[in-house]
């Protein structure tokens, strides 16, 4: 089995991309550092099973770069059966606030990267009529807050993207799972001063993540809320 991660050398991704291996996932990690991507291939390649982890340096906020890699891996890999659209960005501040062009940044990668690089990908998982993908959205995907401008609005946009993928995919037997998790400790979140157990580890939106692979094809699992246990921040 391949899976294809995106942002996977922090945080949720990191995360996701270890328990996929653990359970026996080939797995193929992204990222902009490869000093990272190097780190993340001797960690997931020493896990029981010797699971393969193909790495390549991606800039997802560029649609020519995005559109190559998943060409690439649609050479380089067997087949694909799970992409997760984990990459993003996050940049405070309110719509009427931020600067100019923070809202075509943000977009570009929340939003564009998971487009183009699934439409890539798409067409062998249609031709196999299996496959499974997952969004990492936001709970910020259906509900706004302060401070949230152009990164909300790209959220709700995923979340949308989600939807139609969802009902487009149906007939093909291709599984579309929207995943909205609140507050994660993350490189967003930096030494914020909270106790470590007022927001998530990523460890458990991981296996909350991975736990929708291992059903049955006769099932899919839609969307998925995720909140700290104190709720929102």
């Amino acid at each position: 089995m391949y899976a294809v991660v995106t942002g996977s050398t922090k945080g949720i991704g990191l995360a996701v991309l270890r328990q996929l291996a653990s359970e026996g996932w080939n797995v193929a990690a992204s990222s902009r550092n490869h000093e990272d991507l190097q780190r993340v291939k001797l960690d997931i390649e020493s896990l029981p099973g010797n699971p393969k982890c193909f790495i390549h340096t991606v800039d997802f906020s560029h649609k020519e770069e995005t559109i190559r890699y998943g060409q690439h891996l649609l050479e380089e890999l067997p087949q694909i059966d799970l992409l997760i659209n984990n990459a993003g960005v996050f940049y405070p501040g309110s719509v009427h606030q931020e600067d100019d062009g923070v809202l075509e940044d943000t977009m570009a990668l929340n939003l564009f990267s998971p487009y183009h690089l699934t439409r890539t990908l798409l067409p062998s998982m249609m031709g196999r009529r299996k496959g499974h993908i997952i969004n990492v959205c936001s709970i910020a995907s259906f509900m706004a807050y302060p401070n949230g401008g152009a990164y909300t609005i790209s959220k709700f946009a995923l979340l949308g993207l989600s939807k139609a993928l969802r009902e487009e995919m149906k007939p093909y037997g291709i599984r579309v799972t929207s995943v909205m998790p609140g507050a994660t400790w993350s490189a967003s979140w930096g030494d914020a001063p909270y106790p470590d157990d007022r927001l998530m580890p990523p460890e458990d939106v991981a296996e909350i993540i991975v736990s929708t692979t291992r059903l049955s094809a006769a099932s899919a699992v839609e969307e998925i809320i995720i909140r700290p246990q104190l709720g929102d921040l």
